[in-house]
């Protein structure tokens, strides 16, 4: 790979993965528009283990305390804040694994066209919007039920459409059902850690049945590359939340999709 097919798809993904506005749409459309040869598996898995490193380092206090509390709650010594969102992120884990492994060949064969991507991205742009005009935006990743679990789980599985962003649907839903801002983005980019983990693992059986070629140089750039755009991503992003919202991320999903159906139609 060049060197700026390496930064640009690494920056990509890296700024995609927690932004409500779809990694996987940008990683298909970038070679797509670009005329750039696919980037292949190896890379694929590279830029996942960046921003799985990324968000684990971003949330490390919390992840051991949740971790701490959780074999508590396991052992008998009582149900704390953090082991029960500990639970939440297990649970709200279930539906994405169970849809990917029944429907991963239909989405990566049937699902990964321009047009499914712009369609998506509109319509869960403008549920995005609503969502956040509308919600109540009382509530903390703490105050989540069970029922807040099983619906942000199921929207984390129809995530697996190209287009429509594992983030931005897990941030919708939350969202409706009267979380904050930054709490739902904070419990989508706790979600996201079992996800990308469970989605790198996939990849990596899949990168040691085939025979491709692995430019090391590649992967290690990438690695770090998309491992430093994510922690910034994140950072800047829960930062800003309250100021600026989610109106930029739905027109940007508006704007891109509009001009995905001008290109591809």
């Amino acid at each position: 790979m060049d060197l700026i097919h390496i930064i640009v798809l690494s920056l990509v993904q890296g700024l995609t993965e927690f932004l409500p506005v779809s990694s996987s749409a940008h990683l298909i459309l970038v070679p797509v528009l670009t005329g750039w040869q696919d980037q292949g598996l190896a890379f694929d898995v590279a830029v996942h283990v960046g921003t799985l490193t990324a968000v684990v380092y971003y949330f490390r206090n919390k992840l051991a305390s949740m971790f701490i509390d959780w074999t508590g709650s396991v052992t008998g010594k009582g149900m704390t804040a953090d082991a029960r969102l500990a639970w939440a992120v297990l649970l709200g884990t279930i539906p994405a694994g169970l849809a990917g492994l029944f429907f991963k060949d239909i989405i990566q064969e049937d699902l990964r066209s321009p047009l499914v991507i712009a369609t998506t991205t509109i319509l869960f742009g403008l549920l995005l919007w609503a969502a956040d005009v509308w919600g109540r935006r009382k509530r903390t990743e703490h105050q989540i039920t069970w029922l807040d679990i099983l619906l942000i789980g199921i929207s984390q599985a129809l995530a697996l459409i190209p287009g429509t962003s594992r983030s931005g649907a897990t941030m919708t839903t939350g969202l409706a059902l009267g979380l904050t801002r930054k709490a739902a983005a904070r419990f989508s980019f706790l979600l996201s850690i079992p996800v990308i983990l469970l989605a790198g693992s996939y990849l990596s059986l899949k990168l040691m049945r085939s025979t491709e070629q692995v430019d090391w140089t590649a992967l290690v750039l990438g690695t770090i590359l998309s491992a430093i755009s994510a922690y910034l991503c994140i950072h800047y992003f829960l930062k800003l939340l309250d100021k600026m919202g989610m109106l930029p991320f739905v027109v940007y999903r508006l704007v891109l999709g509009i001009m995905l159906f001008l290109l591809f139609i």
